[in-house]
C-alpha cells in the first residue's frame, strides 16, 4: 500500500529553521576556512578542523530539523540513535577531508574539484544515512534519477562554498556566500526527499527505535551549543586576544639570509674636489 508522505506537517516552520541552521553552519565554516589561510601554519589545522565541525554540524542539524516535519500517514516514525549520530560523524569527517585539501592546496583547479566532490559526497552520505536510520512499518524506495540530481546539487554547493572560502575575504561577502550555501543544502535535502516513496506493509508490528521527540533535545542542544561556541571563537580570534599579529610570519629558511632594511639618509653626499698639493721648493738652509 502506498503511504502518504508529508514533509511540511508544521508548515514553513521546519524549513525556515532548517535553512537558518544550514546558513549558520556554513557561515562559521567559511569564516574558519578563510582565517586558516591568513594565519600562521601552526594555527591552520585548528581553524580547518573547527570549520569542518561547524559545517558538518550545521548540515546535520538542518537535516533533522527538517525531518521533524516529515510524517507518513498510517505509521509512526522512529529513529535508530546509533545510526543517527553516525551520520553526524560521516558529515564532519568527509567535509573535513575536503576542507583540508582546499586549505592546504588552495581553492582552485584540481584541489577545488577534489575537495568539492568529497565534501558534496559527504553531505549526500549524511542525508541518506540519516534517512536509513528511520524505522517504520513500510519500505523506503527512491527514484534513481532524482537521487542523482540531489547528489549533483550537493557537490555543486560544496564546490561553490569552498571556492568562496578561498576567494571571499569581506564579512558581507561571506554572509552572502553562506546564504547561497544554505539555500543549496536545503535544496539538496528536499530534492532527496522528493525522490522518496513509502510502501506500507500494513502489519501491526511496532517500529523500534527512538521517537523524534526524544531525539529533539540532544539534536538541538548539542550541535547548537557547539555552533554558538564556534561563533564566539570566530568573533574573538585567539590570536587577537593574545595580542599576536594575524599575518603569516616569514619562516626562516637555511641558507637564505634575512632581509635587512637599510636606512638611507635624505641628505645627499657632496663630493668635494680633491685639492692638489703644490710642491714648493725646500726651505732648507742649503737652498737659501
Amino acid at each position: 500500500m502506498q503511504g502518504t508522505v508529508d514533509g511540511f506537517s508544521y508548515g514553513l516552520v521546519t524549513p525556515l529553521v532548517a535553512y537558518f541552521m544550514a546558513c549558520l553552519g556554513g557561515a562559521l565554516g567559511l569564516r574558519c576556512t578563510t582565517r586558516s589561510m591568513v594565519v600562521a601554519q601552526s594555527w591552520r589545522p585548528g581553524w580547518l578542523a573547527l570549520g569542518s565541525a561547524a559545517i558538518g554540524s550545521g548540515i546535520w542539524t538542518m537535516h533533522f530539523v527538517a525531518m521533524m516535519g516529515f510524517t507518513v500517514r498510517g505509521t509512526p516514525i522512529h529513529y535508530d540513535r546509533t545510526m543517527t549520530f553516525a551520520s553526524l560523524a560521516v558529515a564532519i569527517v568527509m567535509v573535513g577531508v575536503g576542507i583540508f585539501i582546499v586549505g592546504y592546496r588552495g581553492a582552485r583547479g584540481t584541489a577545488l574539484f577534489t575537495g568539492g566532490t568529497i565534501t558534496g559526497l559527504g553531505v549526500a552520505s549524511m542525508h541518506y544515512l540519516g534517512m536509513a536510520s528511520m524505522s517504520l512499518d513500510g519500505k523506503l524506495e527512491y527514484n534513481t534519477l532524482t537521487v542523482g540530481i540531489s547528489v549533483a546539487i550537493a557537490m555543486a554547493a560544496a564546490t561553490a562554498a569552498l571556492w568562496a572560502a578561498g576567494q571571499v575575504r569581506g564579512f558581507l561577502w561571506s554572509v552572502g556566500a553562506s546564504l547561497v550555501m544554505g539555500l543549496a543544502v536545503s535544496g539538496m535535502h528536499y530534492t532527496g526527499m522528493a525522490a522518496l516513496s513509502v510502501h506500507l506493509h500494513g502489519t501491526s508490528e511496532p517500529a523500534t527505535g527512538d521517537s523524534p521527540a526524544s531525539l529533539l533535545a540532544p539534536m538541538l542542544i548539542g550541535p547548537l551549543a557547539f555552533l554558538l561556541l564556534a561563533g564566539v571563537v570566530v568573533m574573538f580570534d585567539p590570536l587577537m586576544v593574545m595580542g599576536k599579529p594575524t599575518v603569516v610570519p616569514v619562516e626562516p629558511k637555511p641558507g637564505i639570509p634575512a632581509h635587512t632594511h637599510v636606512r638611507h639618509s635624505a641628505r645627499r653626499l657632496r663630493f668635494r674636489p680633491r685639492r692638489t698639493v703644490e710642491h714648493r721648493g725646500s726651505l732648507t738652509p742649503q737652498n737659501r
